[in-house]
């Protein structure tokens, strides 16, 4: 009959999902999960094994919450955005190949009839609650893994990691002098309260909360303890204490201070000044920093789309080849409809062409390949991908042209920049950066070279890649975590941003952008440590202050912010 109806054969019209983990995953309200088959639709009536992926289960997730942006509810589209995109984006994310076309394309093929495109509100508007289903509950723990707030799979552990021997952030009640004991030795290299207490003894009730709420603030820096002496006879007596409420303070180990009394201020003073002197701010915190007392909320990506068919043209007869024509009616598919609407090319072919076809073609069109695959990563899904690639061949191919920056042409030098800041479209590429020897080489040569570059606009894409390095560094330090960027390839960064600043006389803009990164990469550096040291040597200080004497710079405000507070204060050893 739908021959007769559309003028095409249409055999069924599918739902699919992807069982992955022992999990199905599917887009209805929005990502959803659940026991295989147990959502409304039921057990399937056809079962395709699409393949085994390697990529461990932390990482699959991290990549389906960055599809969780673009598959919302708000965002289903019987047509353009349905379940079948997302399967078909995530199975090729897993194991680099996509659902059938038969299945994918099935709206476009009822779209191009004439009956379909007059029944597409209707039918769109019957069936939208149908194809979205109910919201699904959560499953028994035995099923699936637990549901994060985003409807996703909380990460699994990698591996199972021992107990800390002693959990903080809230009060120990304890009753023998051994508990007392382990307790003081797991602060040995912070520090400790006690507080002395007695079930009789009214003024102690005052400050239970009080110090429970020191106890929460502390978190891991500080290990509060209480006892009850009326239960703790021994613990009395080696500590001699003779009246309740008491409070003993330790310090890396050895006993600081000891006082009596229900007094709130006085116990709120004394535990945050010794969690200050165990943990001492870092002196950057004292100094007005605005600009960099926040983590950076995003990254520089290069999303422009040029001028397709002149830019394939340019490529010659291989312009012609599947993988470059798959990328193209992507990045026009998305380009007009959307991330969601744009089906993943098949990736496997751009491999194989950039593999065997790319060193070939001439050196005067490597950079049309290059823009093609720049304005492709800014789409998270295809970074993502790529980012899991073994040994990044695919991008490493692309980028290889910075290994002789004399004969690389300088359009090819700029796209391969810009491609570098779309590496940080996805999460999963900021590991890789770092962990990656050959792509950690290489994406510090990029930074470096095209920020000293001689032509304008070819230093302000290095400005931004460099502002992308900085930012993903600084992100981690201000959250309390280890610098991701090693401190030797901190101090080469610096040391070419101190360099452009020297060079620059004329743009507010770069200037601006050079003095962000820079202090991104100083703000909170070890002052004992080799940037603050450079920076010193350097004389960074005296470099930006010359920035004052042009009249087109002086009122850039981060000269102040970042050259006298940051740099003419915070490079100072106490």
């Amino acid at each position: 009959m739908s021959r007769a109806i559309t003028g095409t054969q249409i055999d069924a019209i599918y739902h699919t999902s992807l069982v992955f983990g022992g999990v199905e995953y599917f887009f209805g309200r929005r990502i959803q999960q659940a026991a295989p088959g147990t959502t409304q639709h039921g057990e399937p009536i056809e079962k395709i094994h699409m393949g085994i992926s390697e990529l461990p289960m932390e990482v699959v997730v991290e990549y389906m919450q960055s599809l969780a942006g673009v598959y919302t509810q708000d965002s289903y589209d019987l047509f353009l955005r349905n379940c079948n995109n997302f399967t078909h984006d995530l199975a090729t994310f897993l194991v680099g190949k996509g659902i059938p076309d038969h299945i994918r394309n099935l709206p476009e093929t009822f779209l191009s009839t004439p009956f379909g495109q007059m029944m597409k509100p209707y039918i769109d508007g019957m069936l939208r609650g149908a194809t979205q289903g109910p919201e699904i509950p959560p499953a028994a723990p035995n099923q699936v893994p637990p549901i994060a707030a985003s409807g996703l799979a909380q990460t699994p552990p990698a591996r199972s990691k021992p107990a800390p021997p002693v959990q903080k952030g809230y009060v120990h009640n304890v009753t023998t002098v051994r508990e007392v004991d382990e307790l003081l030795a797991s602060a040995s290299s912070s520090c400790a309260v006690i507080f002395f207490t007695s079930a009789t003894c009214p003024p102690c009730k005052l400050m239970y909360p009080v110090y429970d709420d020191l106890a929460e603030e502390a978190g891991n820096k500080a290990v509060l303890i209480k006892v009850d002496l009326a239960h703790a006879y021994d613990v009395s007596a080696r500590y001699s204490v003779r009246a309740t409420p008491t409070f003993m303070t330790f310090l890396k180990g050895n006993k600081e201070n000891e006082w009596s009394g229900a007094n709130e201020g006085k116990l709120r003073g004394n535990v945050r000044l010794l969690i200050d002197m165990a943990w001492p701010p870092h002196p950057h915190r004292k100094l007005r920093l605005p600009s960099l007392e926040r983590p950076v909320g995003s990254y520089v990506l290069y999303k422009k789309v040029p001028p397709l068919e002149k830019l394939v043209q340019k490529i010659g007869p291989a312009g012609e080849d599947p993988a470059l024509q798959g990328l193209v009616s992507f990045i026009k598919s998305r380009d007009s409809g959307g991330p969601a609407v744009a089906a993943l090319p098949d990736f496997s072919l751009l491999q194989e062409f950039v593999k065997s076809k790319f060193s070939s073609l001439p050196s005067g069109v490597h950079f049309a390949v290059i823009d093609l695959v720049r304005v492709a990563f800014a789409d998270s899904r295809v970074s993502g991908y790529f980012a899991e690639e073994h040994e990044h061949a695919t991008l490493l191919t692309l980028l290889s042209g910075i290994g002789d920056l004399s004969n690389c042409p300088y359009n090819q030098q700029l796209v391969m920049t810009q491609l570098a800041c779309n590496l940080f479209s996805s999460p999963l590429y900021l590991d890789q950066i770092v962990s990656h020897a050959t792509l950690r080489e290489t994406c510090i040569k990029i930074a470096t070279s095209s920020l000293l570059a001689s032509h304008v606009s070819l230093r302000a894409a290095g400005a931004s890649f460099m502002y992308n390095l900085a930012a993903f560094n600084h992100n981690e330090r201000i959250d309390g975590r280890q610098d991701r960027l090693s401190e030797a390839d901190q101090v080469e960064l610096v040391a070419s941003l101190l360099e452009a600043i020297r060079l620059e006389s004329e743009s507010v803009e770069s200037l601006h952008g050079h003095l962000l990164s820079l202090g991104l990469l100083v703000y909170l550096a070890p002052l004992d440590g080799e940037v603050a040291d450079l920076c010193r040597v350097m004389e960074a200080v005296d470099i930006v202050k010359e920035k004052l004497k042009i009249k087109a710079l002086a009122e850039e405000p981060l000269l102040k912010e970042v050259g006298q507070e940051l740099l003419g204060k915070g490079l100072v050893v106490s």
